[in-house]
């Protein structure tokens, strides 16, 4: 009997009793002073659940019982003493309970207890929550012991919903223990104030997901982000305000990322490693040495722990169109890697899964000269852009198995690729046709630059091309002032005459009679991703051209951002001519037997433009090269019939081929050098100093 004289001696004896008699709400002021708590706030000595069960109803014992398995979440494990004190004590108060009662009873021990076992993910059952993230004068530490970082970095917006958990088992599975992601604020809030957080941008989905494959997680909020993104991840209508300046304490600046954090900032909250979550650690900001020297906007967006690690272990390289795809021996890799584990060190390898810049996402560079990325961001990391296996994939594997005492999960089985019957585009219809969908005409005496359009709620367009279109009345010499922004198609009367690019600043116009229209069709190609031009990323027209030297006035422009919205409006199409015309969009029809896989669009004969399949943009393709296919995920396709929608430039085959391989181009091994240059710097470490190299000195702890 729980009233008999001993316990009833014992619980009157405590603080908990003579507060409340016997009334213990969970996590209240009936809990002994200075009682450790869970998470939860309840107190999780056993000698206090006692106390907490002591004059209260079989249902409140239920809600206790539940609460108490709960509290034990990463607590260490009750004596067994205890655990059959307390045991004996619920025993005696169910003696009086009902039939009813103890069917519950039953149903509820039941399902606590397969919460208790299967609903959290394994390893964070028993850590403890008190202590985060720590740097000691050798090593991290997490919940106060020893913890070794090996960590790999997936992007989740650049990956399909469909696959994140494919690409988090192959994480797993080659010996990593934390996930890194970058937030792209420009994919989370592409209009000011209109924030997206659902479908292939659920951000806690994602590190949840993470969450429950043992993975810890590193999250990289930004709001500058680099990730080879296009204005590293910072949203184009800040660029309306003419005075901007970007990554500073510029009040404009500072105003819009409190807003964005705003809505950030709850959402990952509740996910940190001390609110039972997997977020162990913040990487604030991005490489800012490279760009600035505010150090008050530093102190503005980060918190003063300074954690080191080696951050960025690059696996290989972004590409440009008109180079070569870049890679990076797995030997030379692993090799590496290999040493800097056997200094102590904790690591995140960039990229472990590069995955893809869908849509107009691709960033740039700028210095020494502009260059585009291409839409692959394979980075020959160790899982390909198709989610396959590689030979770095494996040796890594086999290091990262050494670190650890128990055997490594088994490898997932890898998705098929599949080759399909090639399409036929057998419908048409010109970009001069197509305008009449566009948004526009806008008119402005002078160019306007695509981000200070009057559309889209005020915010400008973002990607994409834009047409600027005036009238002449002579013929001569065109010159760009290098005011295109970034490379432009020209066309007189809708008759192509040449292309201006960064490098190509004069174009001749032929003489014709009376009044003419001329047509420039400029295209967004990628801002610059970092550097010190990013200030100055406008698109379109962002000043004068002259004919003869003398400035162009009366535009009227037309925003080509080929959004879904644009592309539904097209009706009708047409046949295509026996000769099409140029700029054009071109539909054809892919049919899928059975169930869709991943397959690869490759375009021979055609030029440059950009691939849509049943509304999805793919990216964009360029006959220079390196990149030579376009990486079509097996969920965005249909059963049976999808739509296949192509803006081509300049020439077209009028058919495109699917095909189970990837083709990025001819390679081009260019890393022994900055191996060499990091084993210099790392050769006289210790083995047992801290992290010296590429530190992470904008990191929070959680």
């Amino acid at each position: 009997d729980l009233t008999d004289a001993p316990f009833r001696h014992r619980c009157e004896e405590s603080a908990a009793w003579r507060r409340a008699a016997g009334a213990c709400p969970v996590g209240g002021s009936a809990c002994a002073i200075g009682a450790p708590r869970s998470a939860s706030g309840a107190c999780i000595h056993a000698d206090r659940m006692l106390t907490c069960l002591s004059g209260r109803s079989s249902s409140s014992i239920l809600f206790h019982i539940y609460i108490f398995i709960l509290s034990r979440q990463g607590e260490r494990p009750i004596t067994s003493s205890v655990q059959r004190r307390t045991c004996q004590m619920v025993v005696l108060k169910l003696r009086h309970l009902r039939r009813r009662d103890h069917v519950l009873l039953c149903f509820t021990i039941i399902g606590i207890l397969i919460y208790h076992f299967m609903g959290n993910p394994r390893g964070t059952q028993t850590v403890n929550r008190r202590q985060g993230l720590r740097a000691n004068s050798s090593q991290f530490t997490l919940g106060g012991e020893g913890f070794r970082i090996l960590a790999g970095s997936i992007h989740y917006f650049r990956v399909p919903r469909a696959y994140w958990k494919d690409r988090m088992l192959k994480l797993r599975a080659c010996g990593f223990n934390t996930l890194t992601t970058y937030v792209p604020w420009n994919l989370h809030e592409p209009q000011r104030g209109m924030f997206v957080f659902e479908r292939e941008l659920d951000l806690e989905a994602y590190i949840s997901m993470a969450a429950s494959l043992d993975l810890w997680v590193i999250l990289q909020p930004g709001p500058y982000i680099s990730a080879d993104w296009d204005l590293g991840g910072l949203p184009s209508w800040l660029l309306r305000d003419e005075d901007m300046k970007l990554r500073s304490t510029y009040p404009g600046f500072i105003e819009a990322v409190n807003s964005f954090f705003d809505q950030l900032i709850p959402k990952v909250l509740p996910l940190q490693f001390k609110r039972g979550g997997p977020i162990i650690a913040v990487q604030v900001e991005d490489e800012y040495g490279s760009y600035g020297q505010d150090g008050n906007y530093m102190d503005f967006i980060k918190e003063p722990n300074d954690p080191q690690m080696m951050m960025h272990f690059l696996s290989g390289w972004f590409d440009f169109w008109g180079s070569l795809h870049h890679v990076l021996a797995a030997e030379d890799m692993v090799g590496m890697l290999r040493k800097i584990l056997r200094r102590g060190m904790s690591i995140n390898i960039y990229m472990f899964h590069g995955g893809t810049n869908f849509g107009f996402m691709n960033g740039g560079v700028g210095a020494p000269s502009y260059k585009s990325q291409i839409t692959s961001y394979d980075y020959d990391a160790p899982v390909s852009e198709g989610g396959d296996y590689t030979p770095k994939y494996l040796l890594l594997r086999d290091l990262l198995s050494q670190y650890h005492r128990e055997e490594l999960p088994e490898m997932p089985v890898l998705q098929g690729k599949a080759a399909y019957e090639a399409a036929v585009m057998y419908q048409h219809l010109s970009l001069w046709e197509g305008l009449r969908y566009a948004e526009g005409p806008f008119k402005s005496v002078t160019p306007i630059p695509m981000e200070n359009l009057p559309l889209n709620n005020g915010n400008g367009q973002s990607y994409g091309y834009t047409l600027y279109e005036t009238v002449i009345g002579n013929g001569g010499v065109l010159n760009s002032q290098d005011n295109i922004r970034d490379q432009a198609l020209v066309f007189v009367d809708k008759r192509f005459i040449g292309r201006l690019t960064y490098k190509n600043r004069e174009l001749a116009v032929p003489d014709g009679k009376g009044q003419r229209t001329l047509s420039v069709l400029v295209e967004n190609c990628g801002r610059v991703a970092s550097g010190e031009s990013l200030n100055e990323q406008r698109k379109g027209l962002i000043g004068d051209i002259l004919l003869n030297n003398t400035p162009l006035r009366n535009f009227e422009i037309y925003s080509l951002d080929m959004n879904p919205k644009f592309m539904d409006r097209w009706a009708p199409w047409e046949l295509p001519p026996y000769t099409p015309s140029f700029p054009a969009f071109f539909l054809g029809r892919l049919f899928v037997d059975g169930y869709p896989s991943d397959t690869f669009v490759k375009l021979p004969g055609w030029g440059k433009g950009v691939v849509f399949v049943n509304g999805q943009n793919l990216g964009r393709y360029w006959s220079v090269g390196p990149q030579q296919a376009l990486y079509l995920p097996g969920p965005w396709l249909n059963s049976g019939m999808n739509e296949v929608i192509i803006f081509e430039e300049q020439e077209a085959d009028l058919k495109i081929q699917f095909e189970s391989s990837p083709d990025l181009g001819m390679t081009a091994d260019i890393w022994k050098d900055d191996l060499s240059n990091i084993e210099v710097s790392t050769k006289n470490i210790p083995p047992r100093d801290p992290p010296r190299v590429t530190p992470c000195r904008s990191c929070c702890v959680m």
